[in-house]
C-alpha cells in the first residue's frame, strides 16, 4: 500500500494543486469526509469549505468552492469552481464585499428559488470560507441554499397528512390480554 496520496485540485482554468500527501479532509454536501492511503473509492459533491492536508509533518488549509471529488487509486481528485490559498485572500476587500453581499441578502424581495439569490448565498459561503482561511472568521451567519429545492414542490394533500397522524394499532401493545400497560379510559 502507498504512503501517500497524490491531491490534484482542478479548476476551470486549469490544475490548482497537485502535491503527494499524506492525507486529505475535505468538506462534502453530506460533512466533511477524510482520506488516507488506500481508501475505497469514493464519489461525492464537494461543497465550499476548508480543505486541510498533511505533508512532511506539516498540515496546509485550503478553500475551495462547491464541485465534485473523486477518490480512486490513491489519488484525490477535487474538481471546483474556485480554489484559494491564505496568500491569496485580502481581508479587506473581502469583508467589504461580503457587508456588501449581507446586505442586498438582507433586505432580498424576490423569490427564494431566484437564480440570483443563489448567486449571492454562494458568494456569502465563498468569502465567509476565505476569512476562515485567514483565521478571521466573519460574524455568524446562516442561509440556507436553494439550490436542491424543487421549483413546484407542493405539500402532501390534507388527507394524507390526518391519515398518518392516527396512531396505528398494530404497533402498540397496550391492548393485548397480560400487557404491562394499563388500559386507558
Amino acid at each position: 500500500m502507498a504512503e501517500t496520496i497524490l491531491l490534484e485540485i482542478v479548476t476551470p482554468t486549469g490544475v490548482a494543486l497537485r502535491e503527494r500527501v499524506t492525507d486529505v479532509t475535505a468538506p462534502s454536501v453530506a460533512g466533511e469526509f477524510g482520506v488516507l492511503p488506500g481508501h475505497l473509492p469514493l464519489l461525492a459533491a464537494l461543497r465550499t469549505g476548508l480543505v486541510t492536508y498533511h505533508q512532511d509533518g506539516h498540515a496546509h488549509r485550503l478553500a475551495v468552492h462547491h464541485g465534485f471529488v473523486e477518490v480512486a487509486n490513491d489519488v484525490a481528485l477535487l474538481l471546483t469552481e474556485r480554489f484559494a490559498r491564505a496568500e491569496d485572500v485580502d481581508v479587506v476587500k473581502t469583508r467589504m464585499r461580503l457587508k456588501e453581499v449581507d446586505a442586498e441578502l438582507d433586505h432580498w424581495q424576490g423569490e427564494l428559488t431566484d437564480h440570483r439569490r443563489r448567486e449571492l448565498i454562494e458568494e456569502e459561503q465563498w468569502l465567509a470560507t476565505e476569512l476562515e482561511l485567514i483565521g478571521d472568521p466573519p460574524p455568524p451567519m446562516v442561509r440556507e441554499d436553494t439550490r436542491f429545492l424543487a421549483d413546484h414542490a407542493e405539500p402532501p394533500p390534507v388527507d394524507e397528512l390526518a391519515a398518518s397522524s392516527e396512531p396505528d394499532e398494530s404497533l402498540t401493545d397496550h391492548k393485548k390480554p397480560g400487557s404491562p400497560f394499563p388500559e386507558t379510559k
